[in-house]
């Protein structure tokens, strides 16, 4: 019996240090993750571009916190996730890939109008972008 319970916590502590060995991947490489942030940057751009569209403040700062959840439960420290959103090369990838879905959808930078038609069609939608957004 105790040869039996001391194999399997062997097993049990070489699974472990299996599991600790693996790194997880960079958090960019998260689909779920770089979805949201993208989703919050095209919200962004759009209340920004277009003055018919306001943002949704509180459901926003909900959103944020369930990727940060979402993160968290991943593997991912606060730590991580604090560097991962405030690095500068991270936050231009994330809104160069916000310009090219609004891009994809009509938008032309520059003229505001062209943010509008997106925005309203997001919100009647209810889309992740859509929810974020509010007609004044």
């Amino acid at each position: 019996m105790r040869l039996v319970l001391t194999a399997a916590l062997a097993a049990l502590l070489t699974a472990g240090a299996a599991d600790a060995a693996v790194a997880k991947p960079h958090l960019r490489d998260n689909a779920e993750i770089n979805r949201g942030l993208t989703a919050i940057a095209i919200a962004d751009m759009i209340r920004k571009n277009c003055s018919m569209i306001e943002p949704r403040l509180f459901r926003a700062y909900g959103f944020m916190r369930e990727l940060k959840r979402r993160a968290n439960a991943a593997g991912y420290s606060d730590a991580e996730i604090e560097a991962y959103v405030t690095d500068k090369a991270e936050k231009r990838r994330v809104e160069e890939s916000a310009r090219r879905w609004l891009a994809a959808q009509g938008v032309t930078p520059g003229q505001g109008a062209s943010y509008c038609p997106v925005g309203r069609g997001e919100i009647e939608r209810n889309s992740q972008v859509g929810v974020l957004l509010r007609e004044k």
